[in-house]
């Protein structure tokens, strides 16, 4: 079995210079010289986790991900989820490590790296003026793909998804946010990337629209072996579809296992172990469900 993804101790921090953006320009400086002032730049405050004015998103995080894997990430709101898919996603740089997916370095070589992957987001964008259909033949395009091959697939896969036909060419604007969820995950799955990385992508979708995209998902891994990472805050989520499961906190991996596996590390009582129980255990705190998303 190949390796999809490897995180090689992944650093990623975030801050910014206290000063505004015109003291720190050469001119600025000159004229306080002239008035009297040093120019000098006051010292930076302390962020709260003690990392002088940063704030340690990701810290030192590893990790490999099987080809053909669905590999969950689970973790609080400001754990790190959200950043690690967008360093894999090549949307930001890690500070230090290596990240490479199917031997592509996700810094050196981000153009290839972009060919082999697709991204479903929690705050997927589109045209909203635009049909579902309009936005999934203009990402087609931006894949090199089109023509009515790639009309009949997007109809197909939406109508996979549960969306009625008739709403296919309706504008964005005037679809819930659960079914334009639904058409951000039919988006993702026209390119047929090899790596797909799903950031929350149930969230905000009622039962049945989550089971028809969990069964998707099941399918587009079982026939194609498409490597997925989904992040999620739905336990049961996580366990049914997950091979394993690391639980991030603070930036950094607490645990990683299969479901079953780290259902196990937690004593048996009066009922068998849940996900959510390792969680807790683990994180001292509940997860938070953002069910209003």
């Amino acid at each position: 079995m190949s390796d999809a993804i490897i995180v090689t101790k992944a650093y990623k921090k975030f801050g910014k210079n206290e000063d505004s953006f015109w003291t720190r320009l050469p001119w600025f400086k000159s004229s306080n010289n002239r008035n009297g002032h040093s120019g000098e730049q006051p010292e930076s405050k302390p962020t709260p986790n003690g990392k002088g004015r940063f704030i340690v998103a990701l810290d030192r995080v590893s990790f490999t991900v099987h080809e053909g894997e669905i590999f969950g990430v689970l973790g609080p709101n400001g754990s790190g989820k959200s950043t690690l898919i967008r360093l894999l996603a090549t949307l930001l740089l890690p500070d230090d490590g290596d990240i490479t997916i199917f031997d592509h370095d996700v810094v050196q070589e981000p153009m290839a790296v972009q060919r082999l992957i697709n991204r479903v987001s929690v705050e997927a964008s589109f045209f909203k003026k635009l049909s579902p259909i309009e936005n999934l033949v203009y990402g087609a395009r931006l894949y090199g793909l089109g023509g009515r091959e790639t009309k009949r697939r997007s109809i197909e896969i939406l109508t996979r998804l549960g969306l009625e036909e008739r709403s296919l060419y309706k504008p964005m604007e005037e679809m819930s946010r659960g079914m334009q969820q639904k058409v951000a995950i039919a988006r993702a799955l026209l390119s047929e990337p090899r790596v797909l990385l799903l950031d929350e992508p149930t969230t905000g979708l009622d039962p049945r629209s989550k089971r028809e995209v969990q069964a998707v998902i099941e399918e587009l891994n079982r026939e194609h072996n498409t490597t997925m990472l989904l992040t999620t805050h739905d336990m049961e989520e996580a366990d049914s579809l997950c091979q394993r499961v690391a639980i991030i906190d603070k930036g950094r991996i607490v645990a990683l296992d299969t479901p079953l596996a780290l259902k196990k590390q937690i004593p048996a009582a009066d009922k068998e172990p849940t996900l959510e129980d390792v969680f807790l255990e683990l994180t001292g705190e509940k997860l938070v469900k953002d069910e209003d998303q």
